[in-house]
Formats: C-alpha cells, sequence, structure tokens
C-alpha cells in the first residue's frame, strides 16, 4: 500500500507486490488515507490521484455511496454490499466491497477490500508469475500478517478454514481474528518468529470460529518475511486443517473400526465386527471367509465335494452390506465358499499378497466368467471395485476378508489397500486369540466333563439330578465339580466343590481332590473329618509344605461342601469348608437355608470344619451347587440365594425338571450355550455346578440299619422339622 501523508503504515503490496488484493485505507471521515497496487489496477487511478481525496469520488453512483451502510458504520462493524465503481476511463464495474474496522490507538479507519463476483478482480494473481499463482491457489491456507501482526493478505485457501471471517480477516490484529488463548498463544509464536527470524514449524493449536460449537485443528508453521534492507516486514502463516487431510482420515478411520473389533474370544463375533466396522467407512460390501485352521462347522471343508464355481476352501464367518438383505452375498454365514481355481482369490491364499483391483474387468479371459454365481451378483448389484487382504496371524494364514464397492462410485486405491491391510492385520489377531481360546476352552471343557462323573446313582436313598455350566469369560472353564458316592448301609455321600481359578490347571486340580475326596469317603468318615483329611492331604499337591502349616508361594484352594444321608434315620450329616450353604425344599413347599458353621477352604491346611445334622423327611430336595449359580457381579450372595428360594419354591415337579428350571431362572442368558452379551458377560464370570437330591419316600423296601457315626448326634422334632441337638460349643440350627 502505498505511503500516506499521514504516516499510514504500508500494507500488501510491500510485502506480496503483485499478489495483493484490490484495497484502501478509508479514514472515518471518508478520506483515502492509502491505496494498493492491486486497487490502481482495477480502477486505473494511481495512489496519489486517491490518497487525501474523499472515497466518494470513486463511486459511478454517489447516491448509493456509503448510505446503506450508515448504521453499521456508526456501529463500526464490519459490512459488505456491491457497488458500482468508476474507473479512470469513466466505465462502471460492479463489484462487492467489504469493509472492516480498524483498531488500535484510537483510530478509527476502515480496511476496505474490493472483489468482482466472477473473481476477476481480487484474490487472483495480478501477474501471471509462477510464484504468484503457486501462493494464491496453493491448497495450503496463507496468510500475511504485518509487524503489527495485522493480517493484510490471505489466498482462499486460508479464507475457506475461516468460513465465518473470510476476507473480513483482513485488517485484523491476530487477537481480533482469533480470540482467547489460542490467539495469545499465536501472537507469541509470530512475535518470536519477527525477533529471531527463526521458523515455528508445524504447531498445532485449535481454532474455534465465532458462531460455531465445535474446533478445527489446525498445523501453522510460521515463517519471517524481510524486505530488501533486510529488516522485518511481515510474518507468513501457513496452516493446514488437520481434520481435513486424508492422513488424518485414515488414522481416524482406523482408531474407530479397530475399537470396534474384537471386543470378544468368540471368532464368528470377531469376524462379523470386522465386517460391521468396515461398512460403510470403507466398502460397501464386506465378507470374512476363514480358512480350515479356525473350524466352524461341523464337516471339515477337505470332506465336502466341488463343484463347476470351484472348491470349497473357506466358511464365511461374517459380512455386511450398505443394502438391506445383502443381496450382494452369493453365500450366508456358515455357509462354504466356493473359490475357482484360477481367481485373485486362490491368488492371495496362494501368495498371501492382497489384492487390488481398481475396476471389474468382464473381458471374456477374466475369471468371472468362469463363475457364473459371483458374476451375476457383481453385475446385478453394481460392485466395480474390489480389494483382497489375507487374513494372517502369528505365521498362520486364518482366511480372506473382501471389501467391495458398488454404491460408493469410486475406486478403491492404494492409500485404501493401505487402510484396510492396516485393519485387517488388527482383526486377524483378534480372530486368532479368539480362535486359540476356543481351542484351549475346548480342551478345558473336555477335560472337565470326563473329570465329572458321567452317571450318579443315589441308590434307595434319595433321587439325583445334576448340572454344569463352564464360564462364559475368557478365563474358560473353571474347577467346579460334584459327586454322588455310595457308602455301607445303602447311605449317599454328596459332595460339591468349587476350586479357585480357570483353565486346565483348576480342572486337573479338580480330578485330583476328588479322586481323593472318594477315597476318604471310602473310609466312612463323618463329613467334618473328611474334609480335615482332605485339607492335610491337599497340601502336597498344590504346592504347599504341610510341615510350616502354611503356603509356600501362590496356590490354589478349593471351597468343599460334603453331606451323608442316612435313609434309615433319615438324617444328613453335612460340613463345609468355606463353601455356600445348602438350599433344603422341605414337602410344604418352603424353602431354607440350613446354618452349617463354615470352615476355612480347602487348602490352607488349617482343619477347622464343624459338625451339623439335620433330618431331611420324605420328599425332600437338597440342592448343594457351587458360588457361580447365585453370584453375579452385579449382586450379592444374599440377593443370589433368595433367587434362588423363588426359583425352588413352587408346586412339585420331577426332580429333572426342577433342576432344569434352576438353572434356566438362574443363569437366563447361559442355557443351551448362549452366547453373553459383551455388556453381562462379566455377570456370569464363574463356572456353575448344581446337584440335588430328593430323599424316597417310605414304602421303598426296607433298608438295612446303617453302622452309627462315629460321633453320636441326637435329633429332636419340633413343628413337623427336624433340630440337631449339638454339643455346647457348636450353636448351629436348621435354618
Amino acid at each position: 500500500m502505498a505511503e500516506s501523508g499521514t504516516g499510514t503504515p504500508r500494507f500488501a503490496e510491500d510485502i506480496l507486490g503483485p499478489v495483493g488484493a484490490a484495497a484502501a485505507v478509508v479514514g472515518g471521515d471518508g478520506i483515502v488515507l492509502g491505496w494498493t497496487a492491486a486497487a490502481e489496477r482495477v480502477t486505473g487511478y494511481r495512489a496519489k490521484e486517491v490518497v487525501g481525496r474523499p472515497a466518494a469520488r470513486l463511486l459511478a453512483e454517489t447516491s448509493v455511496g456509503f448510505a446503506a451502510w450508515a448504521a453499521p458504520l456508526r456501529a463500526r462493524e464490519p459490512c459488505s454490499g456491491a457497488i458500482r465503481l468508476r474507473r479512470r476511463s469513466g466505465a462502471g464495474v460492479l463489484a462487492t466491497v467489504e469493509a472492516s474496522p480498524l483498531s488500535g490507538d484510537g483510530r478509527q479507519d476502515w480496511f476496505v477490500t474490493v472483489a468482482d463476483p466472477t473473481g476477476a478482480l481480487s484474490w487472483r494473481p495480478a501477474r501471471s508469475s509462477i510464484s504468484a499463482a503457486l501462493t494464491a491457489r496453493s491448497p495450503v491456507g496463507l496468510s500475511v500478517w504485518d509487524t503489527d501482526l495485522r493480517c493484510v493478505w490471505l489466498n482462499d485457501a486460508a479464507e475457506r478454514q475461516d468460513t465465518v471471517l473470510g476476507r473480513r480477516r483482513l485488517g485484523r490484529l491476530m487477537t481480533e481474528a482469533q480470540s482467547g488463548e489460542t490467539g495469545k498463544s499465536v501472537v507469541v509464536a509470530m512475535r518470536q518468529v519477527l525477533d529471531t527470524g527463526e521458523p515455528v514449524i508445524e504447531r498445532e493449536y485449535t481454532w474455534r470460529l465465532p458462531g460455531e460449537d465445535e474446533e478445527r485443528l489446525l498445523s501453522s508453521s510460521y515463517f519471517r518475511l524481510d524486505g530488501a534492507d533486510g529488516k522485518p516486514i511481515g510474518v507468513v502463516d501457513m496452516a493446514t486443517d488437520i481434520e481435513t487431510s486424508r492422513v488424518r482420515q485414515h488414522l481416524l478411520i482406523l482408531g474407530r473400526a479397530g475399537n470396534r473389533v474384537g471386543t470378544t474370544l468368540d471368532v464368528i463375533t470377531t469376524a462379523q465386527e470386522l465386517a460391521d466396522a468396515a461398512v460403510p467407512l470403507i466398502a460397501d460390501f464386506v465378507t470374512v471367509d476363514l480358512g480350515e485352521s479356525v473350524p466352524l462347522g461341523e464337516e471339515p471343508l477337505q470332506r465336502l465335494p466341488s463343484s463347476e464355481a470351484g472348491i470349497p476352501v473357506f466358511r464365511r464367518a461374517g459380512m455386511a452390506s450398505v443394502h438391506e438383505g445383502v443381496p450382494e452375498a452369493v453365500w450366508r454365514v456358515g455357509d462354504a465358499v466356493l473359490v475357482p481355481p484360477e481367481s485373485p482369490f486362490t491368488r492371495t491364499l496362494v501368495t498371501g499378497e492382497s489384492y487390488l483391483q481398481e475396476a471389474v474387468d468382464f473381458s471374456p479371459g477374466n475369471w468371472l466368467n468362469q463363475d457364473p454365481n459371483r458374476l451375476r451378483a457383481v453385475r446385478e448389484t453394481g460392485m466395480h471395485s474390489l480389494i483382497i487382504v489375507p487374513l494372517r496371524a502369528r505365521g498362520t494364514l486364518l482366511g480372506e476378508a473382501v471389501f467391495v464397492r458398488n454404491e460408493n462410485k469410486v475406486p478403491f486405491s492404494g492409500d485404501d489397500l493401505l487402510l484396510i491391510e492396516e485393519l485387517v492385520g488388527r482383526a486377524a489377531l483378534s480372530i486368532d486369540n479368539a480362535r486359540r481360546f476356543t481351542r484351549e476352552r475346548a480342551a478345558s471343557i473336555a477335560l472337565q466333563r470326563n473329570l465329572l462323573p458321567h452317571h450318579l446313582s443315589g441308590g434307595g436313598a434319595v433321587e439325583l439330578a445334576s448340572r454344569y455350566l463352564p464360564a462364559d469369560t475368557h478365563e474358560g472353564v473353571g474347577g467346579d465339580w460334584f459327586d454322588a458316592i455310595p457308602l455301607p448301609g445303602a447311605r449317599v455321600g454328596l459332595a460339591v466343590g468349587d476350586v479357585v481359578g480357570h483353565g486346565i490347571n483348576a480342572a486337573a486340580l479338580m480330578g485330583q481332590i476328588r479322586t481323593i475326596m472318594r477315597t476318604l469317603a471310602d473310609q466312612d468318615l463323618p463329613p467334618e473329618e473328611l474334609l480335615a483329611r482332605l485339607d492335610r492331604l491337599i497340601l502336597p499337591v498344590t504346592g504347599q509344605d504341610s510341615s510350616t502349616g502354611g503356603s509356600a508361594g501362590l496356590v490354589m484352594t478349593c471351597t468343599c461342601a460334603y453331606a451323608v444321608y442316612d435313609p434309615v434315620t433319615s438324617v444328613c450329616a453335612m460340613a463345609s469348608a468355606g463353601h455356600p450353604p445348602p438350599a433344603v425344599l422341605w414337602p410344604d413347599g418352603n424353602v431354607t437355608f440350613p446354618r452349617v458353621p463354615t470352615g476355612a477352604p480347602i487348602g490352607m491346611g488349617l482343619m477347622s470344619c464343624e459338625p451339623f445334622a439335620v433330618e431331611l423327611p420324605e420328599n425332600t430336595t437338597i440342592a448343594l451347587y457351587t458360588d457361580g449359580l447365585i453370584e453375579t457381579r452385579t449382586a450379592d450372595l444374599d440377593a443370589g440365594m433368595n433367587r434362588l428360594r423363588a426359583a425352588l419354591t413352587g408346586p412339585r415337579t420331577p426332580l429333572e425338571q426342577l433342576c432344569s428350571h434352576v438353572i434356566d431362572a438362574m443363569t437366563p442368558r447361559r442355557r443351551r450355550g448362549a452366547l453373553v452379551p459383551d455388556d453381562e458377560r462379566s455377570m456370569y464370570a464363574d463356572d456353575v455346578a448344581l446337584l440335588m437330591a430328593r430323599t424316597r419316600e417310605k414304602d421303598q423296601p426296607r433298608l438295612s440299619p446303617a453302622r452309627p457315626l462315629r460321633r453320636r448326634v441326637g435329633i429332636r422334632r419340633k413343628a413337623g422339622r427336624a433340630r440337631l441337638r449339638l454339643p455346647v460349643s457348636s450353636s448351629a440350627t436348621a435354618a
């Protein structure tokens, strides 16, 4: 901008020369104080012909003038409008004039810019030089600020970044264009550049536009402009909108999609999560097909017959589409997927390399013509671009993920392939984790079930029913067990226990404990003595030093309850080593929980179990269970016991039917192997073992008297119930 007689500072033409905007500085009294070279080219008037004279002389229609702007001018608010300007030749030109107030030092001046609605007058290079074109049309936002940090020029990209102020940013201080702490931090950076001459590179900050709630994340670099004399004349701001950059978009997509994949340790769920995460962010149709190393069906793929369409290589584990009903799919989830030998699917399987086809080839020699089913689906749904990525994890090829576009007309690119490969790589690790977990869990369950009794018999004493449910969490099965042990005199021993921990180790320890317990039961020991000896004998098995009475390190313990029922006397003697109390369903339909004294768990070496006995009349049902039946992560044991009481209460039903009803009522989400939703999975984090025994009626054949228990107890009847008369040292009663 030319120097004015009043000492107005130099502006755009001093910094940018021919690239500057058609702009002027007009005083509060309407006198032109400054004039740019670009304004001279637009109007034909030289600075000496304009500066110091009324700006109204430049209007082709003086009646319009600034009359319509009277109110905003008085309020010193930015204003704009279409005005016909008069060129020096006498011709008029319609232009958009924008005026922004200049502030500081009591100034009343205005910064006025002129723009042709056609875009021909301003914001374009005044000369056809390469440098001018680069700066004006660069995709990076460029703005120039003078030594007072007042904006004197910006290109189209910078204008788009600031959709509210736009060109009205011209003439404003940085603190006016961006208020708050952000503006202050930018001023500090610009001042540092002006003072030192050292550029500031890629400083990220948030740019909040007036009237907008969301902030934009910009990355700016600042460098100083020096004049011919070497003195600084301004600062250039190069700003990039990080939010809209392709790299950042890919990172956001990857983060958003990656967080949705691998939330469970179920293969089918993980495969479906990959398909759902990619649609519609990346593709319009996605399939996830897994090979023989990840078994999904009962029939191995090698045994399935091939056809003209190909050979069965994969089984579909997941798919998703932007269209309802997934019309692109030739096979559904669970189906064997046929692959032609001469196809990119086979090529990817053999080479282990991804395949990108930007445009589907329908030429006669193409592989699609050898696969009529796929060809028909491709033509009918308009699939035009394809990416196939192998699912590989830890050196194992698990399958392939196929990404297709039909609704989105933009073909896949190399950048898309890199993004998809990263996403599929993460998903492959999750699928492999799920595969390994499934395999290990299946082995644990097989071991657990083989160690549990296959056939229970209560003889003439009781009728029996039992259930076992493995845990639903990634820890795998636990060490829950139950057993019914025939004893002399037609008696029966009932046992239930829970080894602390999960997995194969817990199941193996459970088998050892059950074997030791059966051996001790064969000696016809009272329940409390049996548990005490079990506590002593299990110490070497769990890695504890029995000589010191304590543990030598991290060990596994278990809780256990053992009861002996004598059908002749109807007395049930029992003891508990840290186990939940049994539930008793009396013949009248009432349910109680006998207060069995609770000793220390097995494996602690304390041998502290106490005796307890209760009389169980005919048709009385006793339920022994592990804490997984009554305990959840969202409720305490008392709430679980109340739920169990409600499940047992009701009309008399066959014992097997009652056992199934209790399991369904207490664990509704886990019956019949149903998957537990993620938000409820932690509720069922433990195994469930349930053993129910119903005393038989006395019209059965007379039973031989049982050998007396080594510790005699007396039974006192009261109000149709049985109550134990114990030594003074015991306070147990039948609740």
